[in-house]
């Protein structure tokens, strides 16, 4: 017989450390991966950036399947009776240790045929796929059931954003100065190459780092929302039937547009940001400066962001700091910049401004979606968090196939020549900077029209949300106590 409610644990600290440990371990392998993955693939192994293209699309579409499949397995198939999620992150998390490795194998020593390793890479980047998505739709799924109130809902989407930033920050301050080698060719000139073998031992390194703190959410956290299922079905009705839910939801469709743009040209073009160093300033060692410009508005919006949704609401909290992002990344096309300190310092700078909308966006969207998910369980009574996130997760993992394979044909356009120590273009360093900075204004202007335009979730019914008395789930449905 179950105890009373009000013995389940309180939401607390405990719950948002435990989050944000969940995004940490993912984070550990999926920041890898969108950093260096095609770095690797096209300077390492030798892909031709356009083949590197048809690697993401292809495994992208895989997606499609796999992360509604896998989404609608976690809505209706235990695997434990004492919790919904958090033995699916666990199997997940497993998985994702031995496939982050084999991405950045060492294919060339053991595989001398291209195609072959073509082959190799959009396997093994298809696996880790499925992996990654057992583990990242439970957990983004978790948002739903710890609670419901609108405040604590935003504190975890916060603290996910915390958990995020966390990895970002040892791949991108760390990472460069053991993987870059810098080198003097016969002109003079300094080249910075990429050891392949060094990344290959840090993804073991990150990827049991990544296994560990996601047993720590599964430690920490607490599932203390009890939905009630209607009816939620499984094969091919339920496919179909999850994507009418999807596609029915406008605010859902809102949010998923500017996640497309916001993942696709400012998340996924991240090696872009590298290669700027590489190739326009050619100083590696001082890549780390970037993260100043990525994170430090990031900082500032952690710290503020619960009053300003508070006060304006995520609508336009994110509407509006993406309009100043656009404005930002249109004016970075028309200011000089020369490959110098002083042009270091200002390239940062320009990232900053251009990182406002992003920062908000990033750490709000959780808390958003969340709020999508909420709208479709009072319109259809069905209980389909998995569902519904792991179409969510879709697009968003789609719009970084979107975002690589558009990085990689501005690349082929403007002439990138692939191989480990290939020499390139005159420009390449002035045309791979414009090329990212065209892309980052771009997204920055997609996400700003969908959030004011299609998102239509008003801050009066998100206050509506915070207000509605939650159903607590019994001891029995709780794991950890």
């Amino acid at each position: 017989m179950a105890k009373n409610n009000t013995s389940v644990r309180p939401f607390g600290m405990r719950d948002k450390l435990g989050y944000a440990m969940g995004d940490m371990g993912c984070g550990f392998s999926f920041q890898l991966l969108s950093t260096y993955m095609q770095l690797f693939y096209c300077q390492t192994i030798g892909i031709k950036p356009e083949h590197y293209a048809a690697i993401i699309l292809i495994s992208k579409f895989w997606d499609a399947i796999n992360d509604v499949l896998i989404g609608n397995m976690v809505d209706t198939k235990r695997i434990s009776k004492k919790s919904k999620f958090m033995p699916w992150i666990l199997l997940g998390g497993v998985l994702l240790v031995g496939l982050t490795i084999m991405v950045f194998a060492p294919v060339n020593s053991f595989l001398s045929s291209y195609s072959a390793k073509v082959a190799w890479c959009l396997i093994s980047y298809c696996l880790w796929s499925v992996a990654y998505t057992m583990v990242n739709v439970p957990y983004g799924s978790l948002l739903s059931v710890i609670t419901n109130d609108m405040s604590q809902r935003t504190s975890l989407s916060t603290f996910r954003s915390i958990g995020a930033a966390l990895p970002a920050v040892v791949i991108m301050m760390i990472l460069p100065k053991i993987v870059y080698h810098k080198e003097e060719l016969p002109n003079g000139d300094i080249q910075e190459t990429l050891i392949g073998q060094n990344l290959f031992i840090v993804s073991i390194v990150l990827s049991l780092a990544a296994l560990i703190v996601l047993w720590g959410t599964t430690k920490l956290v607490t599932e203390r929302v009890k939905t009630v299922d209607s009816g939620n079905t499984t094969g091919a009705k339920a496919f179909f039937g999850a994507f009418k839910s999807f596609f029915t939801n406008r605010p859902m469709v809102g949010a998923t547009i500017a996640t497309v743009a916001s993942v696709a040209l400012f998340n996924s073009t991240m090696s872009l940001n590298n290669m700027v160093f590489q190739y326009f300033f050619k100083d590696t060692d001082h890549m780390a400066i970037a993260m100043i410009g990525s994170y430090l508005p990031m900082i500032v919006v952690m710290a503020t962001i619960g009053k300003i949704t508070k006060k304006f609401g995520k609508k336009k909290a994110v509407a509006y700091s993406m309009l100043i992002s656009a404005i930002a990344g249109l004016a970075m096309l028309f200011i000089p910049l020369q490959p110098t300190s002083t042009g270091m310092i200002i390239y940062v700078v320009e990232l900053m401004f251009l990182n406002v909308g992003n920062s908000v966006f990033q750490i709000g969207v959780w808390a958003i979606v969340a709020d999508c998910i909420e709208i479709s369980f009072r319109k259809t009574g069905k209980s389909e968090e998995g569902t519904l996130y792991a179409l969510y997760s879709f697009f968003r993992k789609l719009s970084q196939g979107i975002g690589q394979a558009a990085s990689s044909l501005g690349l082929a356009a403007i002439g990138f020549v692939e191989g480990e120590g290939a020499i390139q273009p005159e420009n390449f360093g002035s045309d791979v900077k414009t090329l990212y900075f065209i892309l980052l204004f771009v997204g920055s202007l997609i996400a700003f029209l969908s959030m004011t335009f299609v998102y239509n979730i008003t801050h009066e019914q998100e206050i509506e949300f915070g207000n509605t008395k939650p159903e607590f789930a019994s001891d029995e449905d709780i794991i950890q106590e």
